[in-house]
Parts: structure tokens; sequence; C-alpha cells
């Protein structure tokens, strides 16, 4: 006698930040033939996500609710769990938690109340996850998972990395769109960056034939902008810190013929970067042929060489001068991000930042200030938060009166100290 399938309901609270890890593993759910009872659902609220999972369990399906976060949203995303169990009126749903700050600090988002962590990169864990629920088996067995028992913490090892090429950026089925995933992972490894803490040091891209396929799928659905994830956009196609500007030019002229006859191609701005010193007359002439963005973000992260060096950011103070002076010649608005509060700044080393934001900002730069924080999975984990000084802070208003500064310095500075005074002592 066969058994009759059960019923999965996989809620994701689909709220910013977390909802662009959601159309991406979305997208690797839809797309496994053998989870195709898995019903996805999609709220924006918190209120909304009660009313699901309430509805989905009254009507008989096994309910897995999932969060993804950074650390900056973990204090939010746990205080939504909260308000959430406590409305469930006893119903059963697995709560599961994924993501870089789950990754990074396991067993606190554990104790959070979160009953199983997905370790490490998501598409194949979560797939597994729901396997084994599927089946009506333990999720907690599953590869890549974390769970508490008896206070205890249990790790079934890490998350696989992926082959991009094997899942898709995006759910199409379900019409969650995104920008394209071409590349992760990220060899420069600047010690406050999570990304290749994460990810692993080294560059894993996306295929230029997939990244085609991708973006004629979008212009299929009548999107006519196309956008680019990546920690280095001048990075692609290449293992190491070198440009190839062949591969660059053969994915834009891919891209180009897939948005036709009308569709935009946007790269090197957000939600990616450019190296400084990837900022070559070659490099923006290659990009104005191809692009329709008027602008490229730049990581320069400090004005002081000795922070530069203490980073690993792998370029000096001129080089982030030199970019920003080409890429205006080039016809771009160089937007360039600076992190001020790093560990180790001296008054001297501030003051050099400020300075070389000014300077930018003479160029025509218009200048992306940031505040420090110490995130989890980082060599920077345990430093203290930025702080800004009165005369800092003075500073920056000035710049940003005159348009030529902008960003969420102050509402970081305030995350910063969150996220420090959560801190647990590293496991030994």
């Amino acid at each position: 006698m066969s058994q009759t399938p059960r019923k999965v309901s996989l809620v994701l609270s689909y709220q910013y930040p977390g909802k662009y890890a959601f159309t991406v593993l979305a997208g690797a759910v839809e797309a496994d033939p053998a989870l195709a009872d898995v019903s996805l659902h999609f709220p924006r609220s918190r209120e909304a996500l009660l009313d699901t999972l309430r509805a989905r369990v009254d009507a008989g399906d096994t309910v897995v609710a999932a969060w993804s976060f950074y650390s900056a949203s973990f204090g939010p995303s746990v205080e939504e769990l909260t308000w959430v169990r406590e409305r469930l009126e006893g119903r059963d749903v697995l709560c599961i938690a994924g993501g870089v700050h789950a990754t990074a600090e396991t067993l606190q988002t554990l104790q959070a109340g979160f009953d199983l962590v997905a370790v490490g990169e998501g598409e194949h864990t979560l797939r597994a996850i729901l396997a084994r629920v599927l089946k009506g088996e333990d999720p907690r067995a599953t590869h890549g998972t974390a769970h508490l028992e008896d206070g205890k913490l249990v790790q079934r090892g890490h998350g696989e990395g992926v082959r991009l090429d094997d899942f898709p950026p995006f759910a199409v089925k379900h019409v969650k769109y995104g920008a394209i995933e071409i590349t992760r992972g990220c060899i420069y490894a600047c010690r406050f960056c999570q990304t290749p803490f994460m990810s692993k040091a080294r560059f894993r891209h996306r295929t230029i034939a997939n990244i085609a396929h991708w973006a004629r799928e979008l212009r299929r659905m009548g999107r006519r902008d196309l956008r680019f994830i990546t920690p280095t956009s001048l990075s692609y196609g290449t293992a190491d810190e070198t440009v190839n500007l062949a591969a660059v030019e053969a994915l834009l002229v891919a891209v180009t013929e897939a948005m036709a006859p009308d569709g935009r191609v946007y790269y090197g701005t957000f939600p990616s970067e450019v190296r400084p010193e990837h900022v070559t007359p070659e490099a923006l002439a290659l990009l104005k042929r191809y692009v329709a963005n008027d602008n490229l973000i730049i990581g320069g992260q400090s004005g002081s060489e000795r922070i530069l060096q203490a980073t690993r950011r792998g370029h000096d103070v001129e080089t982030v001068v030199r970019a920003a002076r080409l890429a205006v010649e080039g016809g771009f608005v160089p937007n360039v991000d600076f992190i001020l509060g790093l560990p180790g700044e001296e008054p001297a080393d501030v003051d050099a930042t400020l300075d070389l934001m000014q300077r930018l900002s003479d160029l025509g730069a218009r200048v992306h200030g940031h505040t420090f924080m110490p995130l989890p999975g980082t060599p920077f984990r345990d430093a203290p938060p930025g702080r800004l000084d009165a005369r800092t802070r003075q500073r920056l208003d000035f710049l940003a009166s005159q348009g030529r500064l902008y960003g969420h310095w102050k509402a970081q500075g305030v995350l910063a100290e969150a996220i420090a005074s959560r801190r647990q002592p590293r496991a030994r």
C-alpha cells in the first residue's frame, strides 16, 4: 500500500536583508524535483509570517520556518522569532536559521531559540533538510547543520560549497528575481569582511553561458535591468589578483545580447564594487561600451597607509586616488567606500581618512561612509566597535551637507555597539 506524500510547507521570513538569500535558496528548492511536494511561502512582515505559519499548521502541513540574517540583523530576527513563537499557541513549527551570522555564531543562534542552524552555504543543506522532513526523518541528522542537545552544541559538519552553475540565481517559478551572483568567495580576505570567511578565500565564477541563460530568463519575464553580485567585479574569470578583461568583455557581450533590444546592464556598481587597483583606462573604456551605470563603487576603506596594511587591503592610498581620478576622466562618478573606527586607528589615521575623503570629493567623487562593526567570523571579531568622536562626526556632517558624503555611519555606530554587546567568548 503506497504512503500518502507528506505535505511540507517552507515559510521564509522574506524581509530585508534576508530576502536576498531566500531568493537564491528558493530557487535551489524549486529546481529540485525531489522537493516538488514542498510548498514555498514568502510573508513580508512578522504578522504575515505568523498568519502563514498558523494557516499551514492548521491545514495539516509539516511546517519549516526559516530566517537568514547578517550580524546587524540578528537582534531583530531573534525578536521576530520570539514574537511568533509566543503566538503560535502550541503549534509545532521547525524554526531554522542560516546566513553568515548563524554560521559564525552557531551556539549563540541556537541559544536564541532557533531549533536548527544551517552552517555555511545553504543550497545543499536546505535541500537535504527538506528531503528529510518529507520522509518523516529527523532533520537534525542533516550534514551541515547544528542543534542543541541538553544545552550542548552538536554540529554535523559544514555546508558544502556550491558550484554556481548547479543552482539558479533566483526563483523563477515563484517570480522572485534579483541580481545574478556571478562570483562567490574572495581571495583578498580583508580582515573586517565576512565574505571570505563564509565562502572561503577563493573565487568561484558562474560561467558566461549560464549567466546569459538567466539573463534571457529575466528579459523573458519583462525585466529590463540586469545587475550582478560579486565581491570584486573586475576579478571575473580569474583565480588570482590579475584582471582578465577579455573574460569581462565576453561576459558583457553575452549579457548585452541576452537583454536585447532594450535591456540595461549594470556592472561595477551596486550591489557589487571594483577594487581600486583594477581601475585602469582600458577597463573603464571597456565598461563604457557596455554598461548603463554612470557610477562605480570603489573600495577605498581608509586614508591611512598603516591601517590599509593592518586590514590587508592589498593597495595603498595613491591607488585609491588614481582610481577616482581615472573614473572621473572615464565618464563615471566614483563612489568610494570608507570605514571609520577600524581597529588600531589613532587620531592621525582618522585625519588621514577624512582628508582623503575631502580630496576625492574635490576630484568629483562621492564618498560612502561606514562605521566599523566587529563582525563574527572575521579576524576583527573581538575588536572594539567603531566609535567616532565629536570632531570626526562634525567633519562627516559637513561633507554630507555639501552632498559629497552619504551612508549610514551613524546607525552603524549603534549596530556596532549592539554586535559587541552580544559577543560571546570564543569556544576553546
